[in-house]
Parts: structure tokens; C-alpha cells; sequence
């Protein structure tokens, strides 16, 4: 069914944003590159990006709704509906879920009664499967308002979201205090993070992040080993005296992925013609 127009923003609130979006498109060249701290400022003030939001963001920079829906359908940052005042994001992605981060998922679920993208009755939290947040030394990994809550487990990410829910002071593994949703989009937006010693927390990359910057700076690393594919020796790896073997193309399959009985990988059933379909 047609929708009716979106309702306009309150006159102080548009008052406002109007002041707030002056001040973001003067930082670009073309204003139609204002539109994604934009998208994040209208979401600042209603903790999605709304219909009205959005008819504001294209009057703002001369966009048609259909530019700006694109946009704001494409970024998983931006909410098309209401959201929690903290977005709980489990990582699903491959190592994360191998080390416990779908446990994690299934267990808030359970306990929130919710399921992925949806909030709880008392809008407190909302939750949501996300991909990867390039922390994988610190798997299985849990966001809240893109704040970093690493190592967890589903004991321990379930007692994080019953203290934001109760109001009690969580502290992230790395990065700044929390701060609510609306807050979080308004920095994203390109506005100054203004709480004490907020800018100042930071957290660096762990350990097994910093490896590859190491060697590529030509530092020795301690019992380095050079790892050969499928060598049959404990531990899957030969000192550094050892000689390397060259392996075939057919030894530089992942050990995972062992051979298949299909043409591509069995020489006793070469592929041949394409067949008509069901044969």
C-alpha cells in the first residue's frame, strides 16, 4: 500500500539538525558526501533512521528518498526500525564461531527471548548477529554500541547483557566507556566524543595480530617454525635448519579439505563433457 508522507521533524528539533547538518556538509568538497554522517546524525535523534529521517537527509543534500533509502538499506549500521539503547552484536563469523561465538548467540537469544535484530520488551537491548570485527586474536568476540567485550564466553555475555539491562556500569574489554545507542550514532556522526577521558581509552591489536607486522619488520620471532603442509610430524612443522619441501599442488589442499571422489580432484574420473541437466 502508498505510504503517506513522512511527518516532519518537531520545529526545535529540525531547528537543530538543520544547525548539526550545516556544520557536517561544510567538511566535504560536494555535500552529497555528507550523506552517511548524516544517515548517522538522524539516527542520533531517534535511535533509527526513520521515514522522517530520511526525507530529511535528501531535502538536506538535493537527493531523491530513493537515493538516500539505497544507502540506508545497504549499511548494516543503520536501523530501518526501533532499536535498544545498546546494540549486542555476537560475531558469527568462522572463528569466532568455532571458538564459542554461536554458543554465545544461542544462549542470548534463549535468555533475552529474542531473536537476531530484535529488542527486548523494555527496549533496553537489541541483538544481533554481526560479521567480522577484525578482532579474531580475541575470539569469540561481543560489541555493544561497537564497543569491544572480548574472550567471552556465554556465561559471561550473559551476565554482561543482564547488567546492561539492570543499569549496573560495564566496562569494554578496549576503547571507550559505553555510552547509549543515539549517543554512539551522534559520534559516528563526526561530533566529539565530549565525556572525561573518553577520547584517551584506547586498546591496541593483541598479540597474534601484531605477528605478520613483526616479520614484515624483520624481526626474529622466538621458536619460529617453518610450517610444511601434511609433513606427517608432530605439530605439523620442521625446524628452521630443516629442508623445505616444495609441495604439489595437489599437497597444498587444507588439510580440511581432504580430497573429494569427484572429477575435479579423483584422475580416475576426469572431467568430460557437460551433461544434460538430470543426468
Amino acid at each position: 500500500m502508498p505510504q503517506l508522507p513522512a511527518p516532519a521533524y518537531p520545529a526545535d528539533v529540525r531547528a537543530r539538525l538543520d544547525a548539526d547538518a550545516k556544520e557536517v556538509i561544510a567538511r566535504y568538497p560536494g555535500s552529497r558526501s555528507a550523506l552517511l554522517p548524516l544517515l548517522h546524525l538522524v539516527q542520533s535523534e531517534e535511535g533509527y533512521v526513520s521515514r522522517t529521517g530520511m526525507a530529511f537527509c535528501a531535502e538536506t543534500l538535493d537527493l531523491t528518498t530513493a537515493e538516500v533509502t539505497a544507502v540506508a538499506t545497504f549499511y548494516s549500521m543503520y536501523r530501518r526500525k526501533p532499536s535498544g539503547d545498546y546494540q549486542v552484536g555476537v560475531c558469527t563469523n568462522t572463528l569466532c564461531a568455532v571458538m564459542g561465538g554461536d554458543a554465545i548467540f544461542d544462549t542470548l537469544k534463549e535468555h533475552l527471548g529474542v531473536g537476531n535484530n530484535e529488542t527486548t520488551e523494555d527496549g533496553k537491548v537489541t541483538l544481533e548477529h554481526i560479521e567480522c570485527n577484525a578482532a579474531c586474536d580475541f575470539a569469540p568476540v561481543v560489541m555493544v554500541n561497537w564497543e569491544f567485550f572480548d574472550n567471552q564466553t556465554p556465561e559471561s555475555a550473559t551476565q554482561l547483557v543482564d547488567d546492561l539491562i539492570a543499569g549496573r556500569t560495564v566496562e569494554p574489554t578496549r576503547g571507550a566507556p559505553l555510552c547509549s545507542y543515539k549517543e554512539t550514532a551522534r559520534i559516528l556522526a563526526g561530533f566529539p566524543d565530549e565525556r572525561p577521558g573518553a577520547v584517551e581509552a584506547t586498546g591496541g591489536a593483541g598479540p597474534a595480530s601484531l605477528i605478520g607486522l613483526k616479520l614484515a619488520k624483520g624481526e626474529v620471532l622466538p621458536k619460529a617454525r617453518v610450517v610444511a603442509p601434511r609433513d606427517g610430524q608432530p605439530g605439523g612443522g620442521q625446524p628452521h635448519d630443516a629442508q623445505v619441501h616444495d609441495p604439489s599442488p595437489t599437497e597444498r589442499l587444507s588439510s580440511h579439505d581432504a580430497p573429494q571422489q569427484t572429477s575435479a580432484s579423483d584422475r580416475e574420473f576426469p572431467a568430460g563433457p557437460a551433461a544434460e541437466e538430470g543426468e
